[in-house]
């Protein structure tokens, strides 16, 4: 049992929320005990009207914040059979496979896997860097299609992907004394992601009955900062390929799952793509020191 505590005080540690802060729930309290008072010198009545007044303001501001919470989603989602993790001690590391076996033994089993060869043909590892991606955002990214996707800003600060992309070139190219910064976004408007998709394609690997689904997703930035320790919100496994530079992740299997799964920590070199189900596994990336880190994934059925 110290065990399992020991390794959920370490997952808490270094996971990252946001939303409801814990001075929400003593600001909560203070409210309780001040309606307990209000009925001692008001009586019933009035306590109810209070009551029904506090419920209607208060209670409303903080449940709404609470079920609108990410995390706090995750903490009441529907428990895992822990199958899927159990008898994974490490990544495996594949080269060359046939579809057919990586279907069987791979796709659907929530992974993780590395596969070494799959951005061979793909001319994103050469023409993909920020400048690339700051000149189609200056063309394409005021539509209102490319408006609507999601933009994760992380530690940055950073409103939306146009203040991601105007950066200064010292900045960007991690020069002393400038700010590190990491970002990710999905392409969800077809003209941006036709022209993306001219420089990467669809993994060989993946079993020949599925498709990628219509939105891609494109994580960019520099030695020390990644994604913070999280469970996804998608419907499908996914795969991520690394297109420059290298990324750790820490996989952490679900709390759930604590007495019978491995933590997980692989390095996901440049030309590796890592396959995972991360609705199941929580993740965390680190960039490590050297070339920027430019990855692109989507989810597969």
């Amino acid at each position: 049992m110290e065990e399992v505590n020991e390794k959920l005080k370490n997952f808490l540690i270094t996971s990252s929320t946001s939303g409801v802060e814990l001075n929400c729930l003593a600001s909560f309290r203070r409210h309780r005990q001040e309606l307990q008072r209000n009925y001692l010198h008001y009586g019933t009545g009035k306590y109810q009207l209070i009551l029904a007044f506090l419920i209607c303001t208060i209670g409303k501001h903080y449940f709404s914040e609470l079920f609108a919470n990410e995390d706090l989603q995750k903490a009441f989602r529907p428990p895992e059979s822990c199958n899927f993790c159990r008898e994974v001690r490490d990544v495996s590391r594949l080269a060359n496979v046939d579809p057919n076996e990586f279907e069987l033994n791979y796709a659907y089993a929530g992974g993780p896997v590395i596969v070494s060869d799959a951005t061979a043909n793909w001319t994103a590892t050469e023409y993909f860097d920020y400048w690339f991606f700051k000149d189609i955002y200056a063309t394409y990214g005021k539509r209102k299609k490319a408006a609507r996707c999601q933009f994760f800003p992380y530690q940055t600060g950073f409103r939306n992907i146009h203040e991601a992309f105007d950066l200064d070139p010292a900045r960007v190219n991690y020069e002393p004394g400038t700010e590190p910064w990491y970002f990710g976004w999905s392409n969800c408007d077809p003209e941006i992601l036709k022209i993306l998709r001219e420089h990467y394609g669809r993994p060989y690997f993946l079993p020949r009955g599925s498709e990628n689904n219509a939105v891609d997703w494109v994580f960019m930035g520099g030695t020390g900062l990644g994604a913070h320790m999280h469970v996804d919100n998608v419907r499908l496994p996914s795969w991520q390929s690394q297109l420059k530079g290298s990324k750790e992740w820490i996989l952490a299997p679900p709390p759930e799952c604590y007495y019978s799964c491995n933590f997980l920590s692989v390095v996901v070199q440049t030309g590796d793509t890592i396959v995972l189900d991360t609705n199941k596994w929580y993740h965390k990336t680190n960039v490590l020191s050297g070339e920027i880190s430019i990855t692109v994934g989507a989810e597969y059925d």
